[in-house]
């Protein structure tokens, strides 16, 4: 089951206070970067976050799930998308331990 449309909008306009957020069509499902980082995905109208441990901290309570059938990492399952302070904290704290991304090599 693909996401819909009207959640991710619903997710935008909740992190309307989040700069520099994009969100990368991937199959049906999203990838969410803050800042250039890959912090999350939208999968199946579910917004997960990496499991980084500040997050972790933050939603202590959070349920771990994997984003899609066959994924090997567990993600934090964010099960709250109505407040959009929280989101912004989650995504800011996730952001803050994520490694910057990796160079892209040149093709010759």
């Amino acid at each position: 089951m693909a996401t819909g449309k009207d959640f991710l909008n619903y997710l935008i306009e909740q992190l309307r206070g989040c700069d520099d957020l994009t969100f990368r069509p991937m199959m049906g499902e999203y990838l969410v970067y803050y800042k250039g980082k890959l912090v999350g995905d939208i999968c199946n109208d579910r917004l997960l976050i990496k499991s980084v441990e500040g997050v972790k901290n933050l939603l202590p309570d959070a349920e771990m799930q994997l984003p899609y059938d066959g994924a090997k990492t567990p993600m934090v399952l964010i099960d709250d998308v109505d407040d959009g302070e929280l989101l912004i904290k989650v995504f800011e704290t996730a952001y803050a331990e994520l490694p910057a991304p990796k160079p892209k090599t040149k093709r010759k």
